[in-house]
Parts: structure tokens; C-alpha cells; sequence
């Protein structure tokens, strides 16, 4: 109590000065032979921060405000252990961050390896394809030339089959014209 008395007299007598810089917040008054003498703030005596867990951060927090001697001290044990919260959390959203990011490059990992394959297995349909067209193509185009000849061909044949017929029409009336008795063709034997 009185060091507390005597914390209170130091802070309200610099205030009744007039203004003076910031000192750092000091966790107790020790007195030692007479002389009073100021500790700064040090981080949480165990020097562990808590886990993710909630209850954990919790418990910080109420030992620290129970380790408090005065309303500064509050203060800055408050403040640290928001800034441990902080970096804490920070840290926790990093190493999930990257986590996911880990898995996501697999995913897209695995997706890219699929999506190659088809690729190369399209790439060998389509060279199959073009080789079955190039054949298509060759043979409709020998096809044609073959329609082509068959045409000819057929006009031929026709033209055959006019002289033919003709013959066989001058060779009839060659044979009834010479089926006359006595009436021979010099030339024939």
C-alpha cells in the first residue's frame, strides 16, 4: 500500500509540474535503504506465450491484470499482451496462408499433370486424324481419276458399240446385195 502511496505522489507531483516527457511505465516502487527505485515493464514472467487456443489467451490476460500494481502497469502489461495476441495471430494466418497456397500448387499441380496428359493424348488423336484424312483425301482423289477413266470408258464403248453396229450393218447388206447369183466382187476371193 505504501509503495503504491508513494507511486501515486511521484506521477500526481509531475503532473502538478506542468507537463513532462513520457517515462516508461514502471511495474513497483522498491525500496531499497531509503532510495526508491523503479523497475520497467518485462514480458510475462513464464516468457511462454499461449497456444491458439482461447482460454489460454484468457489466462494471460487475467494474470497479468492480477500482476498489475497500478493502473499504468495495467496498461502496459495490456499492451503487451495485446501485441503477443497480435503477433500471435499474424503468425497463425501466415502458416495457414501458406498452408493453403502449399495445397492449392498441388492442386493445380495435379490438374496441370492431368490437363497435359489429354493434351498429348489429344495431340496423338489429331495426328491420327490428319493421317485417316490425307488417306481420304488420296483415295477420293484417285477415285475421281478412276470415275474419270470409267467415263471414258463408257464413251468408248458406246462409240464401240455404234461401229459395231454399223458394221454388222454394212455387212448385211453387204451379204444380201451379193446373195444375187452371178454377181461376184473381183476383189474377193
Amino acid at each position: 500500500m505504501e509503495s503504491n502511496q508513494a507511486n501515486l505522489s511521484a506521477t500526481g507531483s509531475a503532473f502538478e509540474n506542468g507537463p513532462t516527457a513520457v517515462q516508461p511505465s514502471v511495474e513497483g516502487i522498491v525500496t531499497s535503504g531509503g532510495v526508491d527505485t523503479a523497475t520497467e515493464h518485462q514480458p510475462p514472467a513464464d516468457g511462454q506465450q499461449p497456444g491458439n487456443s482461447g482460454p489460454e489467451w484468457v489466462d494471460l490476460f487475467v494474470r497479468e491484470m492480477s500482476n498489475a500494481s497500478d493502473m499504468d502497469d495495467a496498461r502496459a502489461r495490456a499492451s503487451r499482451a495485446l501485441e503477443a495476441l497480435t503477433k500471435s495471430i499474424l503468425e497463425g494466418a501466415g502458416a495457414e496462408a501458406a498452408q493453403s497456397l502449399h495445397q492449392e500448387n498441388m492442386m493445380l499441380k495435379e490438374q496441370m499433370t492431368a490437363v497435359l496428359s489429354q493434351n498429348a493424348v489429344l495431340k496423338r488423336a489429331v495426328a491420327i486424324q490428319h493421317e485417316r484424312q490425307k488417306e481420304f483425301d488420296e483415295r477420293s482423289h484417285e477415285v475421281q481419276g478412276l470415275k474419270q477413266l470409267v467415263l471414258q470408258y463408257q464413251e468408248q464403248l458406246r462409240t464401240l458399240e455404234i461401229n459395231n453396229y454399223a458394221l454388222q450393218m454394212h455387212l448385211k447388206q453387204a451379204q444380201q446385195s451379193s446373195s444375187m447369183p452371178g454377181r461376184y466382187n473381183p476383189d474377193v476371193f
